[in-house]
């Protein structure tokens, strides 16, 4: 039986260290004796020294091993590539599973969306504000529950920086800010680390490179005009509008 998650799961919920040292062990093929069950997978993962991994089906990061931080009950390397190892089956890696996108980027690259490419980014951009959810549970569980706004701006940074730089795209940047804003402002959104809210001011960065690739780009920021946000990171956008009118 596959597991339940995939190797997108498994990438954009994993620290960006952890998952590189991760791909590092299953590229050399230091998983040995690897072994399906019931519940999960088993294999031995050989590092500084031989490690017994066991990874459940259902969640990448619930298992054990006994390593230094798997001792700790702390997600290891050594769980992360057993995990890769289920999903794959042994087969390599492709360059683009590899990439690790850290935060949204500019593409530089001028050009629209079909409708249907549109169509797949907005259900990527639905599917990741999902992760980015109103905070309800016991103090327990506020770790796990960072790790769920950690994924969610992860799998967003990478739809960001795929996009191409036009006025349909820095529409769409600019609708995705605001729901993420309403999220912090009304929706119960625990950002304490700042992650949603770092996010935010990327993505902000980028709409300004849109700007200076494409003036068209500027006519998108007229929906900021009169907002009141939660930290006021459309103050700059706005500036760039205000100032385009004036010249």
């Amino acid at each position: 039986m596959p597991p339940k998650y995939n190797l997108d799961k498994i990438k954009f919920a994993t620290d960006p260290a952890t998952f590189e040292r991760a791909v590092g062990l299953y590229e050399k093929e230091k998983i040995i004796r690897f072994k399906k069950e019931l519940n999960g997978f088993f294999a031995t993962v050989i590092g500084t020294k031989s490690y017994s991994v066991y990874v459940t089906k259902t969640h990448f990061d619930r298992g054990d091993c006994n390593c230094y931080l798997g001792q700790k009950e702390v997600l290891c390397k050594h769980m992360v590539a057993v995990a890769i190892h289920a999903c794959l089956n042994g087969e390599p890696l492709k360059d683009e599973d590899k990439e690790i996108i850290d935060n949204p980027e500019c593409s530089d690259k001028l050009g629209e969306l079909s409708k249907e490419e549109l169509s797949v980014v907005k259900k990527g951009i639905t599917s990741a504000m999902r992760y980015v959810k109103g905070y309800i549970g016991p103090s327990r569980t506020w770790f796990a529950y960072q790790g769920s706004l950690d994924e969610g701006c992860a799998r967003l940074s990478k739809l960001v920086t795929d996009l191409p730089v036009s006025l349909q795209t820095a529409k769409l940047l600019v609708a995705m800010l605001l729901r993420l804003d309403k999220k912090l402002c009304t929706g119960g959104v625990d950002d304490s680390n700042g992650t949603v809210g770092g996010f935010m001011q990327e993505t902000v960065s980028v709409l300004e490179e849109y700007a200076k690739l494409d003036s068209n780009c500027i006519k998108a920021f007229d929906k900021l005009c009169g907002q009141s946000t939660c930290f006021e990171w459309e103050e700059s956008l706005v500036r760039i509008l205000d100032e385009q009118d004036l010249d």
